[in-house]
C-alpha cells in the first residue's frame, strides 16, 4: 500500500499538467495581484496580501486535489490498471484510501510554496498559533475537491474528464471568491457562493489569518460536502468496478 502510493506521488510529480496548474498559477496570480494591493488594509485590519495568500493557497490546493484524482483515475481505468489492481492482494478500500492519500500528500506543495513566496516577497508575518492551524484547515479541507475528482475520474473517460474536471475546478474557484471577493458578486451569485465548499473552504484560512479562529458553519459544511461527494465518489467507484 505504502508502494502503491508512493507511486501515485512520483507520477503525478512528472506531470506536467499538475506543475503549470498547480504550481505556477496560484505563485503567478499572488504575486501579480500582491504587488498591486497586497499593502492595503481588508477589513479586521489585516493585510490584503494575507487575505490573497489564504485565496490562492486554497485555489492551488483545489486545482492540485482536482488534478491528481480526476484525469490519472480516468486513465487508470481506460488502460486497464484498475482491474490490474482488483487482482492484487490490495482492498478495494485501500484503493480509494491510498487514491485519496496520495492526492492529498500532492496538495501540500501548493500550499507550501504559496506561503513561501508570500513570506518571502510580500513580508507576511503570522505567529505559529496561526500558521500551523491554516496550514491542517487548508489541507484537510481538500477532501471534498479529492472526491470529486475521483466520482469524475470513475464515471467519465480521459478525454471526457480533464474537460469536466478543469471545468469544476474553474466554476468552484470563481464562486467560492479565490479569484474575487463574494462581496463584488450580486445578491443571487452572492448566495450560491456562500453554498459553495470552496467558499467555506477558503473562509476557514480567512478567518484564522484574522485571528478569529474557525467558524462552525464552515466545517460543518465542508465536513457535508465531504460526505455527500465522498458517497458519491464510492458510488462511482463501484460502477467502475463491476464495468471493469
Amino acid at each position: 500500500m505504502l508502494y502503491y502510493a508512493r507511486t501515485e506521488a512520483l507520477r503525478m510529480l512528472r506531470n506536467r499538467r499538475y506543475i503549470i496548474f498547480v504550481v505556477l498559477f496560484p505563485v503567478v496570480f499572488y504575486l501579480i495581484n500582491a504587488n498591486i494591493y497586497g499593502n492595503q488594509t481588508a477589513e479586521g485590519g489585516v493585510r490584503v496580501a494575507v487575505y490573497l495568500m489564504v485565496s490562492m493557497a486554497a485555489y492551488g490546493a483545489l486545482s492540485a486535489s482536482m488534478m491528481s484524482s480526476a484525469v490519472p483515475w480516468a486513465q487508470e481505468r481506460q488502460t486497464g490498471w484498475l482491474r490490474q489492481l482488483q487482482i492484487t492482494p490490495l482492498p478495494g478500500w485501500a484503493i480509494i484510501v491510498t487514491k485519496l492519500g496520495a492526492a492529498m500528500l500532492l496538495v501540500l506543495p501548493s500550499l507550501v510554496l504559496v506561503f513561501a513566496v508570500a513570506v518571502l516577497q510580500q513580508g507576511v508575518t503570522l505567529p505559529v498559533s496561526r500558521w500551523v492551524p491554516l496550514l491542517l484547515a487548508l489541507w484537510l479541507g481538500t477532501i471534498p475537491f479529492i472526491a470529486l475528482g475521483l466520482a469524475i475520474g470513475s464515471l467519465l473517460a480521459p478525454d471526457a474528464a480533464q474537460p469536466v474536471a478543469m471545468i469544476c475546478m474553474f466554476a468552484l474557484a470563481l464562486l467560492g471568491g479565490l479569484w474575487f471577493p463574494v462581496e463584488v458578486m450580486g445578491g443571487t451569485i452572492r448566495t450560491i457562493a456562500e453554498l459553495m465548499p470552496s467558499y467555506r473552504y477558503a473562509d476557514l484560512g480567512w478567518n484564522i489569518v484574522a485571528g478569529k479562529g474557525l467558524p462552525l458553519t464552515d466545517v460543518l459544511v465542508v465536513a457535508g460536502w465531504a460526505v455527500v461527494l465522498g458517497a458519491a465518489a464510492t458510488l462511482a467507484y463501484r460502477r467502475a468496478t463491476v464495468r471493469a
